[in-house]
């Protein structure tokens, strides 16, 4: 599908979603009026919801919000209502069987701060909100300005404890084996596996991000590090509200995204759109220099790599919930993106003889991609009574399609020593096709004020057919011809049941969440190709299978439990089993073709990885500041790491993943939100690690011990004329690995923003990257090569964004401090 296509599908959706569906009004003879104010503070709140039922009627549902007085005024008929007020935070107050055959004035009803929860602690800052629970961290994303204008990936940058790599590839405390959700399931917005399409999402969608780092029993067992669950916006607020976000930038970047929410007393409509154009030019630089033992033609090599990036992407997320009754709903959703990229990466490779430059050349790939996701999902939930009694059930299914062609070139510069070797061309189309389905079904049932039992099923059914075809010119005939070695149609399926049961409790200050998930996965691959199981383990050098069938049953502990040491101060201790089961390129054997000396080759015999994981937390906090931390132990068995090896009498590195004996973690992370004064925010994080990993492949030890550290430090000014200025830094410390070192990396983000329209609106200017230093240089050794090598994913860039909102809630004012009054001080509930 066309971006065109697809923005003529979107302002359709647009239309269809701005079309009034309420019915008539009935006649309005008397109203319901009143104030709400903050009972600390005594002052107005601004958008708390007035519910307004019939007691002997479900289907009837009314109500408004207060004003910027805390004023409300909603015309009912006559009769006998339940009125409920609410406001994010704070206790609700119910006014029912209330006769209603004259205006009834409420008066000033007091709103307090909610009392203490079962399994919650909730802390909130301005740019962030840190909501703690049993089994995770909740970080309700807020006006983090260095993200205006930015993406998903960008926004995770900013979350405690998750880091997001020069690639795109998001880790979890320095641990990249993390599993993505979107709103608590798999998503075509992570696209095949990957999470490169979370680069192309606008950060304004999130609402939050749970960070997961011992995950219960209800979640997929996959990813040792722990679970990144991202939740997309949807309002609740009656009317018609949302904001439209304008961004533009250099290098060349521009997008335009909206989320928009329809409410009426039966349905909610919601719709979040974005397109987005930029360029992200990047660049690499390799330095390898072979000895004796490594039979190569050179005992040098230089690649010098230039990489530019055009990226037009659009996305949209059309979903309509229907409340059934007062306390059941239907919803139903269906999301589309596609894309359309074109990148070209030149290779400049000069060649070294006794120190001399001998031979040298210009390899230049030029890649066209299409991306189409199609995603449709039911969700049905049933609230069986008010005490938490609870069924949902959800089905979802999703087709993904990616078309790459590729066309690679390369010419000689120089030839000094008569050095014989055919550059020949290469054509390459890549066709991958993903079809999924998930049913999931989720049973709650409570136990008087303090006790829960929860039991669900899942069941994901994926199936990923790559086809790649490689055509090379003949030497003889100069016309391409079909590579029968490498041609192959790569057919996968991953299939994963489960069942899970956990019970959680409160006894007084103890609270605690136990829980067993049994899982089946089975994973089957099959290969067509020209070559046989030997030919093809004598071209690629180890042995492969080609149409293998293979099923894990296994069983999934978790504990999670938290102490109430006093109203501000907790500890929380976490026990988990997982799973990292190999998938898509991991496993895929045919080798990529970026790069004539550097290739990435998957490996279909990796087996799954089993990991035993323990954490202790500690929360506390004072007036003006807050302090979370942790400390962690990870044991994994069968751990993923990726070898780099010189093939046998070539110049040609191959980087291929392999299942090591054991991979040992321990580590700490301390958080910190200090607000000194009204005008001034800091928040800061650390998080050192050390790893240990033990194993040997192809007779060759790979044991090695590794500390390491990344750290963030964010502070936000408020100057005067509702001007905020907003610094974020990150540094991630050296790391040692298997085979070498890696360098640190630092980057700092300045942004400024004003807002206008009576706060209506918002302008931000930020410069992401500001030293142009978040490059990676690492070096790796080996028994026949060292080589040096920098990488830069994306260059320096300045962005503005324009957000506009429209009858929005205002989420600063849930966030005030009870103290001092400032809309960003530190709150404390549970």
């Amino acid at each position: 599908m066309t971006i065109k296509k697809c923005l003529s599908f979107s302002f359709l959706l647009i239309i269809i979603f701005s079309i009034n569906l309420s019915a008539s009004a009935q006649s309005r003879d008397f109203t319901i009026s009143g104030k709400v104010i903050d009972d600390d503070l005594g002052i107005p709140l601004e958008y708390a919801t007035i519910s307004i039922t019939k007691p002997n009627d479900p289907n009837f549902i009314d109500g408004g919000v207060t004003d910027v007085d805390g004023d409300f005024s909603i015309p009912v008929p006559s009769g006998t209502y339940n009125i409920k007020v609410e406001f994010i935070s704070f206790e609700s107050k119910n006014f029912n069987n209330r006769q209603v055959n004259s205006n009834l004035d409420l008066g000033t009803i007091v709103l307090g701060f909610a009392s203490n929860s079962l399994d919650e602690v909730l802390v909130r800052a301005e740019t962030t909100e840190v909501e703690v629970r049993l089994d995770k961290k909740i970080y309700n994303i807020g006006k983090d300005l260095t993200t205006a204008g930015g993406t998903v990936s960008d926004a995770l940058n900013n979350v405690p404890s998750v880091s997001v790599d020069l690639d795109g590839g998001i880790s979890l405390r320095g641990n990249q084996n993390v599993r993505i959700l979107i709103n608590g399931k798999p998503s075509a917005l992570a696209g095949f596996g990957s999470s490169d399409v979370l680069g192309q999402l606008p950060a304004e969608a999130i609402e939050r991000v749970e960070v997961i780092t011992s995950p219960s029993a209800r979640y997929d067992a996959e990813g040792t590090a722990g679970i990144l669950n991202i939740i997309l916006r949807k309002e609740k607020t009656l009317g018609f509200n949302g904001s439209v976000t304008l961004n533009a930038g250099y290098p060349d970047n521009a997008g335009i995204s909206a989320n928009l929410n329809f409410r009426t007393d039966k349905f909610n409509l919601f719709n979040t759109s974005g397109f987005r154009y930029y360029d992200a030019p990047g660049n690499g630089f390799f330095d390898t220099r072979y000895n004796e033992n490594s039979r190569s033609d050179f005992d040098r090599i230089v690649e010098d790599r230039e990489i530019t990036r055009l990226n037009r992407g659009f996305n949209t997320n059309f979903g309509v919930e229907y409340y059934v009754t007062d306390k059941s709903s239907l919803t139903a959703s269906i999301f589309l993106r596609t894309g359309e990229d074109e990148d070209l990466t030149t290779n400049i490779t000069d060649n070294y003889l006794g120190g001399s430059q001998v031979y040298g050349t210009t390899r230049k790939e030029n890649q066209l991609e299409e991306d189409n996701s199609l995603q449709f999902a039911l969700n049905y939930i049933n609230n069986l009574d008010d005490n938490g009694h609870k069924l949902t059930a959800d089905f979802q299914y999703e087709k993904d399609k990616e078309t790459q062609t590729t066309v690679i070139g390369e010419n000689e510069n120089y030839n000094t020593i008569s050095y014989e070797r055919f550059l020949f061309g290469e054509n390459i189309n890549q066709k991958e096709t993903q079809d999924e389905f998930l049913l999931q079904a989720d049973y709650v049932l409570p136990f008087g004020e303090d006790s829960q039992f929860e039991a669900g099923y899942r069941g994901n059914f994926q199936n990923e057919v790559t086809d790649y075809v490689i055509r090379q010119e003949s030497q003889e005939t100069g016309e391409l011809v079909l590579n029968e070695n490498l041609t192959n149609v790569f057919d996968y399926t991953e299939n994963v049941q489960a069942l899970y049961t956990q019970y959680g409790t409160k006894f007084g200050e103890f609270s605690f969440l136990l829980g067993l998930r049994l899982e089946n996965t089975n994973l089957k691959g099959e290969i067509d190709s020209e070559l046989t199981e030997a030919e093809l383990q004598e071209e690629f050098g180890f042995p492969i299978d080609t149409d293998f069938d293979n099923n894990y049953l296994g069983l999934f502990p978790t504990v999670n439990l938290i102490y109430e040491i006093a109203d501000r101060e907790n500890i929380t201790i976490g026990y988990n089993r997982r799973i990292n089961r190999p998938r898509g390129w991991y496993i895929n054997p045919f080798p990529s073709r970026s790069s004539t000396n550097n290739v990435f080759q998957g490996n279909p015999n990796l087996q799954p990885a089993f990991s035993n994981a323990f954490d202790l937390g500690y929360l506390k906090r004072w007036e003006k500041l807050t302090l979370t931390s942790s400390v962690y132990y990870q044991n994994e068995t069968d751990s993923f790491e990726r070898i780099e090896q010189n093939i046998a009498g070539t110049n040609v590195i191959r980087t291929i993943p392999v299942n090591l004996s054991s991979n040992e973690r321990i580590g700490a992370e301390l958080g910190l939100l200090y607000n000194p004064a009204k005008w001034l925010r800091l928040n800061g994080s650390f998080n050192f690690f050390q790893f240990n990993t033990e194993g040997e492949f192809n007779d060759i030890d790979y044991s090695t011990e590794n500390t390491s550290y990344f750290a963030r430090f964010s502070s936000k000014v408020s100057l005067p004329a509702n001007i905020d200025w907003q610094t974020n830094m990150f540094y991630r410390g050296a790391s040692e690995g298997v085979q070498g070192t890696q360098e640190g990396i630092l980057s700092i983000d300045l942004a400024l923003s004003k807002e206008l329209f009576n706060k209506n609106a918002t302008l931000s200017f930020n410069i992401r990257d500001l030293l142009n230093s978040r490059k990676r240089e690492s070096f790796t050794s080996t028994a026949t090569y060292d080589r040096f090598s920098e990488f830069q994913w994306r260059q320096r860039s300045f962005n503005v964004a324009f957000v506009y909102r429209f009858n929005e809630q205002k989420r600063d004012q849930a966030r005030r401090n009870r103290q001092n009054g400032d809309d960003d001080g530190g709150e404390y509930e549970g």
